[in-house]
């Protein structure tokens, strides 16, 4: 619809996608259709004012103003990579990651009356712990261990940052990545 959108000129409910599921049945949506859109363009906000909480971060930072250091909202989530890892390369990677997605670098600061404000925090680089487990007697065991520990320990709303990860080793080519992120940063929809 969004694509109909930009490339027609025309706005379109995604029921038409369904009246119309053929190309040609489409094409006759879209003729029959006034030209112009209702909703205006999405636009990059000026990042020098305060930037409102969306209607999902409200209630995210409202219940966890009534149960400060809740972990109900942590959303870990554990990835096994075999063989070998750059350790450098991957931290790296991940902090393109937060620098390409404001999300993974915002807070939510309330001012002084109280009321929340998004603040986006300049990409920086990443730091990625390695933990060592593979001398352990266990170090699955211990990896597993130390993953419950992690999925427990409350994210700061107001300090940050709400992304974290860490590298576990458990052996020399087995190693997992454990990444936690407060919901107010991530969906279900985001965790692919």
């Amino acid at each position: 619809i969004s694509r109909i959108r930009a490339a027609f000129d025309v706005e379109l409910p995604v029921a038409a996608l369904f009246d119309g599921p053929t190309i040609a049945g489409l094409a006759e949506v879209i003729d029959a259709s006034a030209q112009g859109t209702d909703a205006p363009p999405i636009v990059p906000v000026d990042r020098s004012l305060p930037l409102p909480l969306s209607f999902a971060q409200q209630r995210l930072w409202f219940l966890t103003q009534l149960d400060p250091g809740s972990v109900e909202y942590n959303t870990p989530m554990a990835i096994h990579l075999a063989g070998e890892v750059d350790v450098a390369a991957l931290a790296v990677a991940l902090g393109g990651l937060v620098a390409r997605h404001e999300v993974l670098r915002t807070r939510l600061v309330a001012d002084a009356d109280g009321v929340p404000w998004q603040v986006v925090d300049p990409p920086a680089s990443f730091d990625l712990p390695l933990i060592d487990l593979s001398g352990e007697d266990d170090p699955v065991a211990a990896a597993e261990a130390w993953l419950a520990t992690d999925a427990v320990v409350p994210f700061d709303l107001a300090a940050g940052p709400l992304f974290r990860a860490t590298l576990l080793r458990v052996r020399l080519d087995e190693h997992v990545l454990a990444i936690a992120k407060h919901h107010v940063v991530s969906d279900e929809w985001s965790m692919g």
